[in-house]
């Protein structure tokens, strides 16, 4: 290659070198949170951080009027704000006069002001805090106990309607999917989950375990008989009889070992004739 190209070729870098370095670096806002369009609540703390400066860094729980207690700027109030607003009244707050130009980061370290109602056949009803801006309906009821022996496999989510739209239709889930990992829902703030009470039916006569058991759509007289602990020595297949309630009126029926319970019945297994 000829010199007077290769000058020109280093000419040209060293010129675009320069431009380069002139160009100020790119002033980047600082991400307040990957939820920053979150509402902040009484009761929630805050962590908030200004880079370089840990005097005005730290932790700040919301007290009960809506304030946080800041450095140098005081009482401030939070509640109603998302974090994106209240990183930017900080902003404006500590600048000029205490720091120049301030890089400020909000997180929600605990969240307290949101919460869902569980209740019905749980082991411990009521309010349950979120842990985020949602949670997952299992970890919802594992916060209130988990449910009973007593409850139902299907789960109604009742959320609460938007201002100006009527109230949505309940969210029903089936609980063993959610148990299992078949099904992941997320409860949101002030959604009431509701874990009903499972109907029942009912076994006696000649079984070792008399007594009430959830009702399962499908259940047949024989798997009735299986739940309820088989047989007596005495007991017998044939003659079976289901008490149901039919029209308001109790009615006895003759039932085989394949017909299908439904519920509220009182199954009846009589005894060997010999």
């Amino acid at each position: 290659m000829k010199p007077q190209l290769l000058a020109a070729i280093a000419l040209t870098l060293v010129s675009v070198a320069t431009a380069a370095s002139a160009q100020p670096p790119a002033q980047t806002e600082p991400r307040s949170t990957t939820a920053g369009s979150y509402v902040i609540g009484p009761q929630d703390t805050l962590q908030i951080t200004v880079v370089d400066e840990p005097d005005f860094s730290g932790k700040f729980r919301v007290d009960a009027d809506g304030t946080i207690s800041y450095p140098y700027l005081n009482q401030i109030r939070v509640t109603g704000l998302t974090l994106d607003d209240l990183r930017k009244r900080i902003v404006s707050g500590l600048q000029p006069d205490y720091i120049k130009n301030p890089q400020v980061r909000i997180e929600i370290d605990q969240f307290k002001s949101r919460y869902v109602m569980v209740v019905g056949a749980v082991r411990t009803p009521g309010r349950v805090a979120l842990t985020g801006p949602t949670m997952s309906l299992l970890e919802a009821l594992a916060l209130a106990g988990s449910p009973s022996q007593s409850a139902a496999n299907e789960i109604r989510i009742q959320r609460r309607a938007r201002a100006g739209e009527k109230t949505p239709d309940p969210i029903v889930v089936n609980r063993h999917d959610i148990e299992n990992g078949r099904s992941d829902v997320q409860v949101q703030d002030e959604d009431i989950i509701n874990v009903p009470e499972a109907v029942k039916f009912w076994i006696q006569g000649q079984v070792r375990n008399t007594g009430q058991y959830v009702f399962e759509p499908g259940t047949t007289v024989a798997q009735a008989v299986i739940l309820a602990g088989g047989y007596t020595d005495r007991g017998s297949d044939r003659g079976i009889k289901i008490e149901r309630i039919v029209n308001g009126k109790t009615t006895t029926i003759e039932a085989k070992l394949s017909d299908k319970i439904q519920a509220g019945d009182i199954i009846i297994i009589r005894s060997r004739m010999f």
